[in-house]
């Protein structure tokens, strides 16, 4: 038997370790942050329907959270591009790593 802090296998297979019982998060603060998340998500801040399932919104933030990841690597590449066809020592790029620097 567990005191609370036993293993147990993901999906995937492989271990994952149980939280001990202090740690454990309650329902009502899964529930608080749940309705967090809807609050900051734009697919379902915009939506109709004030009931949308915690599941959706988990789904939806991992969806959100990827494509921010895709932006950032296309801005980045994007900056890259731009500092490659400018001078370091011109205006332009004066302002730029004023602007990364912020």
């Amino acid at each position: 038997m567990s005191s609370g802090g036993g293993r147990r296998t993901s999906s995937t297979g492989s271990t994952i370790q149980q939280p001990r019982s202090a740690s454990r998060i309650s329902d009502d603060q899964i529930i608080d942050l749940v309705s967090k998340l809807r609050d900051v998500l734009p697919e379902i801040r915009n939506h109709s329907s004030d009931r949308v399932s915690a599941s959706k919104v988990l789904q939806e933030t991992c969806s959100h959270i990827k494509r921010l990841h895709r932006e950032v690597d296309d801005l980045s590449e994007r900056l890259s591009q731009l500092l490659s066809t400018i001078d370091a020592n011109s205006a332009e790029a004066a302002i730029i790593r004023s602007l990364i620097r912020q």
